[in-house]
């Protein structure tokens, strides 16, 4: 059998459904605005993603961390790939195995993609009442291994959703000055985008939901190994890059001001009690 006639759907039967020819799919993907993006609704078996909620609601305060030090994103993440139980390790025998890594390189012509063992950035990520990551560009170079970043994917978790909660992935226009794209974060969808600069995004408008829901999400991004003949877009490595409205706003300022003469157990108190 030839490559061209390999087809990704047969070693992923089961596990993944795909609403569309995968030809039909890349155009989609690449034809969308403002960056090429994808949108996958029911892409998993919910056998996978079922066991998924009662793992976020299992796990301790100690193996989450509090992404809050720039005040231009605010937002809890899973500490490590170690902190993953087996409804995570089931998902990543998924999206790691090399059947899903070709289906993703014909979706985006990006090949030879690699996945991340040590899920930098991704896994679990929740957002609670008040959360928000202003617009950016993802950094695109992983933290450690130096591989290049080259698409992120995100599962939403989140049943009984409602629009008026917030938390929506919101995609900008390339100058970062105005929202053309809107995702609701709804259960089983899926969002795969290139990353590149600059390919801004964010949930910008604090979460507005009830104190004991959160918005829930699994994040994987994939890599190459080198820039070589790849884009301008992603030659030059950087880490988050914030859209020019987001760079340094007056409530970003305010907050930068606060976070400096107050003291770090204020701040948890403060951070505590808005979340009751």
């Amino acid at each position: 059998m030839t490559r061209a006639a390999y087809d990704v759907r047969v070693p992923l039967k089961g596990k993944v459904t795909l609403p569309d020819e995968v030809d039909a799919l890349s155009a989609s993907y690449h034809g969308a605005t403002p960056f090429p993006h994808l949108v996958l609704d029911n892409m998993f078996s919910d056998r996978y993603l079922e066991p998924l909620l009662e793992e976020i609601a299992e796990m301790q305060n100690e193996q989450w961390v509090n992404v809050d030090r720039d005040p231009r994103e605010r937002t809890v993440r899973m500490r490590s790939a170690a902190e993953l139980g087996s409804a995570g390790s089931n998902l990543l025998n998924i999206v790691h195995t090399a059947a899903f890594l070709q289906l993703l390189a014909q979706i985006s012509g990006v090949g030879q993609l690699l996945p991340d063992p040590y899920l930098q950035g991704g896994g679990f990520a929740v957002m609670k009442r008040g959360d928000y990551f202003d617009v950016h560009a993802d950094r695109n170079v992983a933290y450690e291994t130096g591989l290049i970043r080259r698409l992120a994917m995100i599962i939403f978790l989140n049943k009984s959703w409602k629009t008026e909660y917030n938390g929506q992935l919101e995609l900008w226009t390339p100058d970062g000055k105005r929202r053309e794209v809107s995702i609701d974060p709804l259960y089983n969808r899926t969002v795969l985008f290139e990353v590149a600069f600059p390919n801004y995004h964010g949930v910008p408008a604090p979460l507005a939901c009830p104190s004991d829901i959160m918005r829930q999400s699994f994040i994987v991004y994939y890599h190459t190994a080198s820039v070589g003949a790849q884009p301008a877009s992603i030659r030059k490595p950087h880490t988050t890059i914030f859209a020019p409205r987001f760079h340094e706003t007056h409530s970003s300022k305010i907050r930068s001001v606060i976070r400096d003469i107050v003291p770090p157990f204020v701040t948890r108190m403060v951070r505590k009690f808005r979340e009751t």
